[in-house]
């Protein structure tokens, strides 16, 4: 018995029969050696959520793309109940790449989010991969990081504290910079005796530690 899609039919030398299934859903054909049995009707639900992470993506500055494997139809219903202006629908994990290679060569970086074994090769070709914890074991190894909780919420909290942290970084180490290049010079100058410079150079350290302990957990509400 095979299960599959009306392409896997033709690649078994099968034609798929007419069908009133709506076109809106995703349809999976059965077969029994060389004999059609019939069509599964599978519709998609949009989790209450999930719209809600998408305008939190997106005010957040980043554009969004749906790449799935549904039929066009199909993946166009979900992602404009979800509020994804761009969707490609019908696609293998091969079309994936070409749609991650083609972002790549106009100069995104991309972060690719998936949880199935079709999505495995997309999120390891990405920039970032993200995987959703309840997702197959392949699409976990693949990523470079796993949402725990099947939450999608979480999608956007880990941008926010990834975005914040890396502000937090880029401060601590250009003030650093700055902090130490101006206490050689003055030191050069000798405006400064090795006391006084190591009190300087203490009192930055600590400094930007205490400005990294803003990254604490709850010391910020999303």
């Amino acid at each position: 018995v095979t299960v599959g899609s009306k392409r896997l039919l033709a690649r078994m030398g099968l034609v798929a029969p007419a069908t009133d299934l709506a076109a809106e859903e995703s349809v999976l054909w059965v077969a029994d050696g060389q004999r059609v049995l019939g069509a599964i009707s599978v519709a998609e639900t949009v989790r209450p959520e999930a719209p809600l992470e998408v305008a939190d993506l997106r005010a957040s500055g980043l554009r969004l793309i749906v790449a799935s494997g549904d039929r066009g139809p199909a993946a166009e219903r979900i992602a404009a109940a979800v509020g994804v202006p761009e969707c490609r629908g019908g696609m293998l994990p091969e079309d994936k790449l070409a749609v991650l290679d083609a972002e790549h060569a106009a100069g995104h970086r991309i972060a690719m989010i998936g949880d199935g074994i079709n999505d495995a090769p997309a999120l390891g070709r990405a920039n970032v991969g993200i995987a959703m914890g309840s997702g197959t074991e392949v699409a976990r190894e693949s990523a470079d990081v796993v949402l725990i909780s099947s939450d999608l919420m979480d999608l956007a909290r880990t941008v926010t504290i990834a975005r914040r942290a890396r502000r937090v970084v880029m401060f601590n180490f250009i003030g650093t910079l700055v902090v130490d290049l101006t206490g050689m010079v003055a030191a050069g100058f000798g405006l400064f005796g090795p006391v006084i410079a190591a009190l300087i150079h203490v009192g930055s350290e600590t400094t930007f530690i205490l400005n990294s302990a803003r990254l604490i957990p709850g010391r910020r509400r999303h």
